[in-house]
């Protein structure tokens, strides 16, 4: 077994939660020891007991406890691989992501953008994610070259200082009326360990306010188009949100309607049309420049499969 570490967080760590730094530091330990060995008080921060949410600040130093990891000689390298690029400067740089790819390794995700990223540029010196994007989610998604860049961008992210607008294909008829959903959520792991996000009211003890406006871009028979502009940045937000309306995403494997999914994917939906992904993609995103103070705003076309199911949906008939 190997002997307790004391690891002293960097840059590259500051900000992060405590599982989260666990998952990407134990590589091949199960994330559901992982929050065992937290929930026992057998990791520490600076000497004291924390919990799964901590966050870390740099210089903190995190006492992780003998755990038994996967031989790293087993692990495959993540492969080396650029994505689309939407914008980049000495700054930072905006790829188009696929969906099906993680941002990150963990979770039984052995390497995700930033690290297949890292690969394609080992001359990189800093390349950090500044936010996330669900690994079904297609679309926008921002990566510092620079700690000071990393910085100013996140305090725009939880500033609530950014525009973020997502296409999101919905079951059913969305009332055009419904322009905002204003729902507490509240986030929690399964027995398995799988993180999960619920509605509650808003005088629960964990729920935290969540607001979504939503428009119709285009209505069809048995499905609607949505822009979907988010003002905070809970996690499963918009899936969770347009589940409760009743309008689910269509292919959410976690909140959607199970059995419509199986359906589409099958091209038994809308004949002769299969579609095995969730629709929901980072379409538009706005934010001031972190060196030049420049607004930007960045768009990222559909992509190829989700606008060739649309084109086989008939549009909705005018009342």
């Amino acid at each position: 077994m190997p002997a307790v570490q004391t690891v002293e967080i960097d840059e590259a760590s500051e900000g992060q939660r405590l599982d989260n730094f666990l998952v990407k530091l134990l590589k091949g330990v199960p994330k559901t020891h992982v929050y065992r060995v937290i929930r026992s008080g057998e990791v520490r921060v600076n000497k004291g007991r924390a919990s799964a949410d901590t966050k870390l600040a740099l210089g903190d130093k995190v006492r992780v406890p003998p755990v038994r990891m996967a031989d790293p000689k087993a692990a495959p390298a993540a492969p080396a691989r650029e994505f689309p690029i939407v914008h980049e400067d000495e700054h930072l740089i905006a790829v188009n992501k696929p969906a099906g790819v993680a941002v990150h390794g963990g979770s039984g995700v052995s390497s995700g953008v930033i690290e297949q990223l890292r690969q394609a540029r080992p001359t990189a010196k800093f390349l950090e994610l500044v936010h996330r994007l669900d690994k079904e989610t297609s679309g926008l998604l921002l990566i510092a070259k620079k700690r000071s860049a990393l910085v100013a961008l996140q305090d725009q992210f939880r500033g609530r200082e950014t525009g973020k607008t997502y296409a999101a294909l919905v079951v059913g008829a969305w009332p055009a009326k419904k322009k905002v959903i204003d729902v507490a959520l509240h986030k929690f792991l399964t027995a398995e360990g799988e993180r999960r996000v619920r509605t509650v009211e808003d005088d629960h003890d964990e729920g935290r306010r969540s607001i979504t406006l939503v428009s119709v871009a285009q209505a069809y028979a048995g499905f609607t188009l949505l822009d979907v502009t988010i003002k905070t940045g809970r996690t499963h937000q918009i899936r969770v949100h347009l589940a409760h309306e009743g309008h689910p995403i269509v292919g959410d494997e976690k909140y959607g309607d199970f059995g419509l999914n199986k359906a589409v994917a099958k091209g038994e939906a809308v004949k002769g049309h299969r579609f095995e992904r969730m629709f929901l993609h980072a379409r538009r995103l706005r934010f001031q420049h972190p060196a030049s103070g420049e607004a930007i705003e960045l768009l990222a076309p559909l992509p190829a499969e989700c606008e060739a199911f649309l084109h086989a949906l008939t549009p909705a008939k005018t009342p």
